[in-house]
């Protein structure tokens, strides 16, 4: 299932898991396609492991950040200078006008794009992206647009904000900006904590939170922060530090992926008005060794279902619901920065854990359930490329 669109089945960039230096750019790819990719077990794994697949590069991109399937099969993908793309798999790529202008730097620049529910019938896309505020201050924005296509060029028109990230602050890292619909139509947007630590806690901001919103970017009634008004009203969960990734699962709860600090990346249930603690308590710690609480210290915050240490540094996750992967279906699928990996995690109820690992040899930062059941991945950086993956035979 797409994390993007629920209705249609629906990194470290500067940080190696979120440090405080940028790590170089991925390099080049040049082993030919198609390409065998082993299965890498870990020591949680199934006792029946997947036998693997095989992956073939369809295409390549300068540093991607995100794709998304339109209902004809062509796939959109975003390039974090600011550039969005229409790619016929295996074919034309044609480049859409229409994109707004973005503040390109550290983890900042063009961020995810997904499809609104009813795309067939109002052609509406939705864009993340990174803009420049006062002084040097910097902050995520949504806006939707209407996607106009014909045979020789794209374009997006009647671009329109429907949220910000607020306040802007300084520092390009932990935008989060992730977007995804529930299968109601719900809105919901990721928010980083902007390397900030004590906004996440902060109801003043929307920053370190989930945030829910109607798909024209207006403020449900029944959020559960609502009668606080303002920004607060947005709020869906808090305590967060930078969610790369939200999916739902196929039972339409939300689950979230996140960069932890030095250890503790997390995947967690995502329940209506809960707090997950950071930067209060993390099983990370900070980067100049000093301790933070482990999350067992502070039962009032609500826990991660899976914790990372060493870390995988998450870039997305979906939920695979096709049949190309039978043994996976319903499972979650994380795609790995620093890990280089695309991670299987099994989801049983309220609980979650790793159960196999494969090693893609390159930063992943984007992974994507195609039409046909096949699995899409994006891998990170300069000359990155898009790989399909298929059962090996």
């Amino acid at each position: 299932m797409s994390k993007h669109l629920l209705t249609s089945a629906i990194a470290c960039l500067l940080l190696a898991s979120c440090g405080n230096a940028a790590p170089p750019a991925a390099a080049d790819a040049t082993a030919p396609a198609p390409v065998a990719a082993p299965a890498v077990t870990t020591a949680a794994a199934d006792s029946t492991p997947s036998s693997g697949f095989v992956a073939t590069e369809l295409a390549r991109f300068n540093e991607p950040w995100a794709m998304t399937f339109l209902p004809d099969g062509r796939l959109l993908v975003t390039e974090k200078q600011g550039v969005l793309k229409l790619h016929a798999l295996g074919g034309n790529t044609l480049e859409i006008s229409g994109v707004p202008a973005v503040a390109y730097g550290g983890q900042g620049g063009l961020g995810d794009v997904v499809v609104h529910p009813k795309f067939a019938d109002n052609g509406l896309v939705y864009l993340s992206y990174v803009e420049a505020g006062e002084g040097d201050t910097f902050g995520a924005v949504v806006v939707r647009a209407k996607l106009v296509i014909n045979d020789t060029a794209g374009m997006l028109e009647k671009v329109e904000r429907i949220w910000e990230q607020t306040p802007k602050m300084s520092g390009r890292g932990h935008f989060g900006h992730r977007i995804a619909f529930a299968s109601n139509g719900d809105l919901y947007i990721s928010s980083g904590d902007r390397q900030h630590f004590d906004p996440a806690q902060d109801m003043s901001g929307n920053l370190g939170k989930i945030v829910r919103l109607n798909d024209d970017g207006s403020v449900p009634a029944d959020n559960p922060f609502a009668e606080q008004g303002g920004v607060a009203a947005q709020v869906w969960s808090l305590g967060h530090r930078n969610p790369l990734g939200i999916a739902f699962d196929p039972r339409g709860q939300l689950w979230n992926i996140e960069m932890g600090p030095k250890g503790g990346d997390e995947f967690n249930r995502v329940v209506r008005g809960a707090n997950y603690g950071y930067p209060i308590v993390s099983n990370g710690d900070h980067y100049d060794g000093r301790d933070i609480p482990d999350h067992d210290t502070r039962p009032e915050f609500s826990a991660p279902a899976i914790s990372w240490t060493p870390v995988i540094s998450p870039g997305d996750v979906i939920f695979y619901t096709g049949d190309q992967f039978p043994a996976w279906r319903g499972n979650a699928l994380a795609a790995g920065l620093s890990s280089k990996s695309l991670v299987r995690i099994q989801v049983d109820g309220e609980s979650a854990r790793e159960v196999e690992r494969f090693d893609m040899g390159q930063r992943i930062r984007e992974v994507e359930q195609g039409p046909d059941g096949a699995i899409y991945l994006l891998e990170d950086g300069a000359g990155a490329r898009l790989l399909k993956l298929t059962p090996k035979v």
